[in-house]
């Protein structure tokens, strides 16, 4: 397609800034190759093959998903290593059992006796075994097995015996998330190493292979410096980064690539106001940095460069309005955008902002669109 100008785009439109993946990208891959591990990025945040390709140049690679119909959609594609990051539920296995007819390794996760119930069961009925990884929680955040409890051991042996071979162990670290500092999101990359490799070794002990030892956050990807007994790193919002990232220090506003491309439509200068054509059907409703030192409200305003505009966020948000103002809530000499006037707002968390749209608009080096990539959205077909 020709290069076209944001002011040729109906708003409020999902932006991709090309140059700032790129980097982000290649920020990661460089890291990971450095500390020797594996990389099984989470595909989750874009949604997109076009994303996908240039985060895995070599071609189709291992990747990481949170839906089957994610896992349908890249198997369409040639990816055929893949990992569902969620614990299996009883009616997805015959969605499992048709993307394995396809010639997909799916790797499923569990982290409970009634679950490998269900496996066995299924194993016992047609003969089918997947490849299973067991979650381990490493931080109290979600869900997962602690990897010290006696419950580890017996699942393993559980499912050893019932011929699911214990194929290895994953864990999240989100609670790096709420990390204060640098230091801490290091020691949350330790601790989160610690877990997985005291739980492989324990299983290991007790005569499981337990080859893949998984580990992923942005965060503790970002910032981890010893990864040894580590195979495997996820890790997906990095590709994007958002304003909860940049709250943590694991990013700068700078290097942000998504954004949504908003129009000024009005004013209420009583209340110091600005008004949008972008609220939370196209921000979303998250509101993740209103526990960090920097509340951004619904996203940071910033220019059609990308550059963040007079200390403006969004401070409120209906279906269809988003209601600018500056961070202070100051009405005096508040800053009234013109209407008619362009903007990009930065979203507090990528995968939630994204998942409102069904493309991108990719902005190339000279601040227009050079592409328009799609991208897809729910849980099956």
């Amino acid at each position: 397609m020709p290069d076209l100008s944001l002011a040729q785009f109906e708003t409020p439109a999902l932006l991709l800034d090309e140059q700032r993946m790129e980097r982000n990208m290649e920020r990661m891959r460089s890291h990971l190759q450095r500390l020797g591990v594996s990389f099984r990025p989470h595909v989750k945040t874009s949604k997109s093959i076009d994303v996908t390709r240039r985060l895995l140049p070599q071609g189709p690679g291992p990747i990481t998903v949170s839906t089957l119909h994610e896992a349908d959609f890249f198997a369409g594609h040639g990816f055929t290593d893949i990992l569902y990051a969620v614990c299996i539920a009883p009616n997805k296995l015959a969605h499992a059992a048709a993307l394995q007819d396809r010639g997909v390794r799916l790797t499923l996760i569990l982290d409970n006796m009634e679950t490998a119930r269900v496996l066995a069961a299924e194993r016992e009925r047609s003969g089918r075994v997947w490849p299973v990884l067991i979650e381990i929680d490493s931080d109290g955040h979600r869900s997962g097995i602690e990897p010290g409890a006696a419950e580890l051991l017996e699942l393993g042996r559980f499912l050893e015996a019932a011929g699911i071979p214990v194929h290895g162990v994953l864990t999240h670290a989100g609670s790096s998330y709420d990390c204060a500092s640098t230091e801490a999101i290091r020691a949350m990359a330790r601790q989160e190493r610690d877990a997985v490799v005291h739980a492989a070794d324990r299983l290991r002990a007790a005569g499981s292979a337990c080859p893949v030892v998984s580990v992923g956050s942005t965060p503790t990807a970002t910032f981890a410096d010893d990864l040894t007994g580590v195979t495997e790193v996820r890790a997906g919002v990095f590709v994007f980064f958002d304003l909860v990232m940049a709250g943590i220090n694991v990013c700068r506003v700078e290097d942000i690539a998504l954004s949504v491309l908003g129009t000024v439509i009005g004013h209420r200068a009583d209340k110091g106001w600005t008004l949008v054509d972008a609220g939370w059907m196209a921000m979303s409703r998250d509101r993740g940095t209103s526990g960090q030192a920097v509340d951004q409200g619904y996203g940071l305003v910033c220019d059609l460069d990308g550059r963040p505009i007079a200390d403006l966020i969004m401070v409120g948000a209906n279906q269809e309005h988003g209601i600018i103002a500056h961070r202070s809530g100051r009405i005096e000499g508040a800053l009234h955008l013109p209407v008619g006037t362009q903007v990009r707002i930065l979203p507090n968390h990528a995968c939630s902002t994204a998942a409102q749209y069904q493309q991108y608009l990719v902005v190339g080096a000279g601040g227009t669109v050079t592409a328009t990539w799609p991208r897809f959205n729910g849980w099956s077909a």
